[in-house]
């Protein structure tokens, strides 16, 4: 479901973890053109997690928890995990309709992965239209839209995301190593409804501080 808009979401991870000094980090950009702000459920202390949660919310963000998890328990604890956080999204995890109840019961949207996915940083595989079927059955079991590991594709990823964000009638968020002005283009094409940046920023792929990046991305993807 290609998107008029298409959103940053700013994740404060690399290498699929959380920045240990994300707060000073969220601190820095805090006033960016960034409205959605998130990291991962590792490897920050829970305490610590809820609290910069909290004041991002009183910054004026929403908030999304990326769970880079695969099995129905880890799903579960995660999604605890958001719900105690206040987060607006949990992304991530396999779908689970228990893992979906929760979301439900907090009022939290839930995207999920489709595909085949292993490790972290996690490595997608599996065919286009057997991830894009997939995601067809999420929806009608009440997913609200899908985190969509892109340009971590074994395959041809720019094929994934241009065909799946037109195919699967609900939010795309692509997500993971979009670290170049030719991958934001690509994007720009795909057209989702988000895509997140994290690990490109810390290691200042597009030059400045990270507050500047955010803001160079946000000005680029509107054009």
């Amino acid at each position: 479901m290609k998107q008029d808009k298409i959103r940053l979401i700013v994740m404060l991870t690399h290498d699929d973890r959380t920045v240990p000094d994300a707060r000073e980090v969220f601190e820095q950009c805090k006033d960016s053109k960034a409205e959605y702000f998130g990291f991962k459920e590792e490897a920050l202390p829970f305490p610590q997690m809820k609290e910069l949660f909290a004041y991002m919310k009183k910054c004026g963000k929403k908030t999304a928890l990326e769970v880079v998890a695969y099995t129905e328990e880890e799903g579960i604890a995660g999604a605890k995990m958001a719900a105690e956080c206040g987060c607006d999204i949990l992304m991530g995890t396999m779908y689970f309709s228990s893992v979906k109840e929760i979301c439900r019961q907090y009022g939290m949207k839930y995207m999920p992965y489709v595909g085949s996915i292993t490790g972290r940083p996690s490595v997608l595989d599996g065919s286009i239209d057997v991830m894009i079927a997939e995601a067809r059955e999420c929806i009608k079991n009440g997913a609200d839209g899908f985190d969509l590991l892109g340009y971590r594709y074994t395959g041809d990823a720019v094929e994934l995301n241009r065909r799946f964000t037109a195919e699967v009638d609900a939010p795309v968020c692509i997500a993971g190593s979009v670290d170049s002005y030719r991958r934001l283009d690509e994007v720009k094409e795909a057209a989702p409804w988000a895509f997140t940046i994290g690990g490109a920023f810390f290691e200042g792929r597009f030059g400045g501080s990270i507050c500047e990046q955010i803001n160079k991305v946000c000005d680029y993807i509107s054009r």
